[in-house]
């Protein structure tokens, strides 16, 4: 069933699309109104202090999907630092009040596995990421991660893919664009 927390797993065949090649996407809201998530596998080569250099922090900021690419956004593990947190799924939260966030990064007070940012994020209309599922596009997994924000972020395709079994097993090791091998 396809609900928020979910893992949205790249499948394979979508090598063509750069922003969704290899990704792993969190699912932080589904509903009748459409999905989002964040690709949670994809740090970009910024940290929080290129973006906003009064927070003093170097924590990374990653690739959250190709809509408004120019606006940042978080998940973390804090809603008790963090009014007006939202959950998503057991022990995982997103957005809440950025004052705080910054004073607690100010502070030294948070770690990178209690929040990771993004630039952008992944959308879905209503029914559109369904269609995606049934075209074989997204493998739909449960987040098992006790703390998805400590995952290695370079292996966790590959790793859901080696889960998998089966075929997907014999992507694991192909380049990420196939035509070029």
């Amino acid at each position: 069933m396809l609900n928020k927390g979910k893992l949205l797993v790249a499948e394979p065949s979508i090598f063509s699309d750069n922003s969704f090649n290899r990704s792993v996407i969190l699912l932080t809201e589904h509903n009748n109104d459409g999905s989002i998530g964040f690709i949670v596998n994809k740090p970009s080569i910024h940290t929080i202090v290129d973006l906003i250099p009064e927070i003093n922090s170097t924590h990374i900021v990653y690739n959250g999907g190709p809509v408004s690419e120019d606006n940042l956004y978080f998940i973390h593990r804090i809603p008790h630092l963090i009014p007006n947190s939202i959950a998503i799924d057991d022990g995982i939260y997103w957005a809440g009040d950025f004052e705080a966030v910054r004073d607690l990064l100010n502070n030294n007070r948070i770690s990178e596995n209690d929040i990771r940012f993004f630039l952008g994020y992944t959308g879905w209309s209503n029914n559109q990421l369904n269609e995606e599922i049934k075209e074989i596009s997204w493998i739909v997994k449960e987040n098992n991660y006790k703390n998805i924000l400590n995952v290695t972020p370079n292996s966790l395709w590959r790793e859901e893919l080696i889960k998998s079994g089966g075929e997907y097993k014999l992507w694991v090791n192909s380049p990420k664009n196939p035509n070029l091998n």
